[in-house]
């Protein structure tokens, strides 16, 4: 479990960790997007309580890019899935802004190209996986070959049902090499959804994030809960569990994602790497140069 300072104490009633990780009880269906699980502080206890995680999360990713210099292969793997407008974009830029860019390796999965489809749909995947010491961020990742895939009929259900048990092997295969897998689902209610979209209409600035498929997803709703109530009943492992976060309230998923890697990071019980030459030697040779 994370460690938390006593602000975090104060506003956190359960750890992210714990109350956001789904169970078996957990349904898409159900979900309260405006609600904070856990957290019962205001939007600026929260952003100021971001500020201070982020300077937490900064200086374990640090020991982790250390630890990976020196020949660690240990690594952390964010997996970001939702729908557009989810936070997706967000989550990179205020979370994973927060820590040293050099040890972060952002990969995001789009339609695949031709050539990826030329290759089993698992192999973009293997090839964006974070190396040794990093942070590796997944903007999308292959549970859109079990999502949008079944959601809109592209291969046969026999296809895409095999999927889970291969993707679930190849996450305990992730994590028996040392990879921290934290896959989270960020939901944001349909309303939420139109108004961000609105702004992104509305303001020239945001123009270019604006999709006209967006729209037309809209209409696909409820078949994507149930595509998404699949995937977490198929792939929710004790190795490699999945976090459902509601995603109305900016700042509290950003604060949740980065209390999530802060758990993750501090799992690895990470120290320093022990300088490989002699400490005062080079000591003597810096004063007397």
């Amino acid at each position: 479990m994370a460690k938390h300072s006593k602000k975090t104490e104060n506003l956190w009633s359960t750890p992210a960790a714990e109350i956001l990780r789904a169970t078996d009880d957990t349904e898409v269906e159900n979900i309260d997007f405006s609600q904070t699980p856990g957290f019962f502080g205001k939007k600026a206890d929260g952003q100021e309580l971001l500020a201070e995680r982020g300077e937490v999360l900064s200086a374990l990713q640090e020991k982790l890019y250390a630890n990976g210099r020196t020949g660690d292969l240990r690594s952390v793997l964010l997996v970001l899935q939702g729908m557009d407008t989810a936070g997706k974009g967000g989550m990179v830029r205020h979370v994973i802004g927060m820590v040293d860019p050099q040890g972060v390796d952002l990969a995001s999965f789009g339609v695949p190209t031709k050539e990826e489809r030329e290759h089993h749909y698992l192999w973009r995947i293997r090839n964006a996986l974070p190396r040794g010491g990093r942070i590796g961020v997944f903007d999308r990742s292959h549970y859109e070959d079990v999502l949008v895939v079944a959601v809109h009929e592209l291969v046969p259900r026999q296809v895409w049902e095999s999927r889970f048990d291969e993707i679930n092997a190849f996450e305990k295969e992730l994590v028996d090499a040392g990879t921290v897998v934290v896959k989270v689902a960020l939901f944001v209610s349909p309303e939420e959804q139109r108004a961000r979209l609105q702004e992104r209409l509305d303001r020239p600035d945001k123009h270019w994030k604006y999709n006209p498929a967006d729209v037309t997803e809209r209409g696909f709703l409820p078949q994507y809960r149930t595509a998404y109530q699949r995937v977490i009943d198929r792939t929710n492992t004790d190795y490699a569990p999945w976090y459902v976060i509601p995603a109305d309230r900016k700042w509290y998923s950003r604060l949740a994602v980065t209390e999530l890697l802060i758990d993750a990071l501090e799992k690895l019980d990470l120290d320093w790497p022990a300088a490989d030459f002699d400490v005062e030697v080079e000591k003597k040779r810096l004063a007397e140069s």
